[in-house]
């Protein structure tokens, strides 16, 4: 008797484990639940990435006299125009760049656009290039996601990505990730700042880290259902061995009671 109330508490204790496994509902998964059909959300659609210390940058020059434009670029083919291979200029950790001819640019707390203006600018003004055009791209914007998914980085092409957009490039999160707390580290004026974001409402739109900037940190964690299946994978095998050593004990004291049985016959 006391071999059956055993096994009908470990048959039980197991229902309960599957039970709370089970418990990963849409409701803590699903993305933007509150929004309806029709909801206009206005987004910070100027939103351009600031240059930073450290960032890499492809600076272009070029004029409809290619041969006045030749000095201002690192890398010019044998036609005198500009080939995209090699390295960038570096943004130094006082958050200047050197280019050739006009010597150091402040570059770092600009836009790549404001950037494009200032250096076209000083070539009209130094009487260089009385025709311009410049641009200006990051080479490096990238965006890191650690966590429950692994660790990877992402490449922005664009040079303009949002919170959801990044976590889909990421290749989603898988259905134990812990919504909850998403957290976005980003250096702002020296300090690492950290948010969590929650893409399961539509408040994400109006936290300022929901658009991302180069360099930003996702990391994300396991719910406690991922650590609680992972705890039951290793108790159903202990679970296993218990219900097998049952089966076997039961049937030792099956056979004994027939023995004895036949015994006193």
């Amino acid at each position: 008797m006391e071999m059956k109330k055993m096994f009908r508490t470990g048959i039980v204790l197991a229902l309960v484990a599957l039970s709370a496994v089970s418990c990963v509902t849409n409701r803590k998964i699903a993305y933007l639940q509150d929004m309806k059909h029709a909801t206009q959300i206005e987004l910070e659609n100027r939103f351009e990435a600031v240059i930073s210390p450290y960032d890499e940058l492809d600076v272009i020059v070029s004029s409809f006299d290619q041969e006045l434009a030749r000095p201002f670029n690192l890398r010019t083919s044998s036609s005198g125009t500009f080939s995209g291979s090699g390295l960038g200029y570096l943004v130094d950790q006082n958050g200047d760049i050197e280019l050739p001819v006009l010597g150091t640019i402040r570059a770092a707390g600009m836009t790549r656009l404001k950037l494009q203006e200032h250096i076209k600018n000083m070539l009209i003004a130094g009487g260089y290039i009385s025709d311009p055009y410049v641009m200006v791209r990051f080479r490096n914007f990238k965006i890191f996601v650690l966590g429950s998914n692994g660790g990877r980085s992402i490449t922005i092409p664009e040079e303009r990505c949002t919170f959801l957009q990044a976590l889909a490039m990421a290749g989603d999160l898988n259905v134990y990730t812990d919504r909850t707390k998403i957290m976005v580290l980003r250096e702002v004026d020296g300090q690492m700042v950290s948010r969590y974001l929650d893409p399961r409402s539509s408040k994400v739109f109006d936290d300022p880290f929901f658009m991302m900037q180069q360099n930003d940190i996702i990391i994300t964690r396991n719910t406690g259902y991922r650590n609680f299946q992972q705890s039951w994978s290793m108790l159903g095998t202990v679970f296993s061995v218990f219900s097998t050593i049952t089966g076997l004990t039961s049937t030792y004291f099956a056979v004994r009671a027939y023995l004895n049985s036949n015994k006193n016959q």
